[in-house]
């Protein structure tokens, strides 16, 4: 059973159908004959329904995922200074190696040394995630957020990684917005950078109109949107009722890390008194995929990163994992891992 969605959701069959029709259109969308313009036309439109279906009237970038939409805005923004949060994910820390990092207090960023850190001269992008992907925490909330709010006034930009978030809950108020496919249905290897204007970054020549090199992965493109399609979390087979149910049972059960405002398909937590290795073979050998902290950095044994960001001890934080709930995990299945669950820790 498998309850790693947070790593990567299985594609949804109109997704993997809009594919393989995308498949058949197999000349580059940059070549000027045309077959290259059926092909740029059915990008386009794969483009459209992109932004038709977020809700977004700024620009896209296809990307090959979210990593890589990081990268552009951190590296190509038009920025003085780069401030991301202290549980933001690897990929963030690579695109941006020399960024100040903010600390997190109560599942937010801290307002006082964000707010010292904005008076500084010069003009800073922030970078927050949507839905942290370890422990399920709404960084950004609902609704209104503060933290946006700081850095608007401060004529600062916003960045958000909307991975874990995008085709589930609505856009956050944001400058760019990085989002990737195959976390909401859609095939691997594209994502995309939205970006509000041009303007906020540097050209770095290729394709996208000059902001990102290489082919664009039209197949994924059309994968994306038809996902996107597809509907919400209100399309899934569980309810939000009966994924807070599955939470509720948890939490009698084992230590939940749950700092701040959480989603209801993401979260973390901590086994009475097995490590999280033990946890995920022992679960594995019964027969439920599920993981600790973020698939990019669950291979080593190190402590998560995240986690002490987070402020959680480090014994916590060794026997914590992580349960995902996705488009297609049925109801039966959360009880199936509760039961599981009792069996393992007994």
């Amino acid at each position: 059973m498998y309850l790693d969605h947070a790593a990567t959701t299985p594609m949804l069959d109109r997704a993997r159908a809009a594919w393989a029709e995308g498949a058949k259109i197999w000349a580059n969308s940059s070549s000027p004959h045309a077959a290259g313009r059926v092909a740029r036309s059915a990008l386009e439109e794969a483009r459209a329904r992109v932004k038709a279906a977020l809700g977004w009237e700024g620009e896209v970038i296809f990307t090959s995922g979210a990593s890589e939409g990081l990268a552009i805005a951190l590296g190509r923004v038009k920025a003085d200074r780069i401030l991301v949060s202290a549980v933001e994910h690897d990929a963030v820390f690579r695109a941006a190696p020399g960024a100040e990092v903010l600390p997190v207090l109560d599942g937010a960023v801290a307002q006082e040394p964000l707010m010292r850190a904005l008076e500084l001269p010069g003009r800073a992008i922030v970078a927050v995630q949507s839905i942290n992907s370890e422990t399920g925490t709404m960084m950004l909330g609902q609704g209104h957020n503060p933290v946006v709010q700081q850095v608007r006034e401060a004529n600062g930009l916003f960045l958000a990684d909307c991975s874990q978030s995008a085709g589930k809950l609505p856009l956050p108020d944001a400058d760019m917005i990085v989002v990737s496919a195959h976390k909401l249905g859609g095939a691997p290897g594209v994502g995309a950078l939205l970006v509000r204007d041009f303007a906020m970054l540097e050209p770095s020549g290729g394709q996208e109109r000059g902001y990102r090199a290489g082919t664009e992965n039209l197949p994924g493109a059309l994968s994306f949107a038809a996902a996107l399609e597809a509907g919400g979390m209100e399309s899934w087979a569980t309810s939000e009722e009966q994924r807070l149910a599955f939470r509720r049972q948890l939490g009698e059960r084992a230590h939940i890390v749950a700092p701040g405002v959480q989603c209801s398909h993401i979260l973390a937590l901590a086994a009475p008194r097995m490590s999280a290795t033990a946890m995920l073979i022992r679960m594995d050998a019964i027969g439920f995929a599920i993981s600790a902290g973020s698939a990019c950095s669950s291979g080593t044994l190190k402590q998560s990163r995240v986690l002490q960001g987070f402020g959680t001890g480090e014994d916590i934080g060794r026997r914590t994992v992580r349960v995902s709930i996705g488009w297609n995990t049925k109801p039966e299945e959360l009880d199936a891992f509760v039961e599981a669950w009792d069996r393992v820790n007994a």
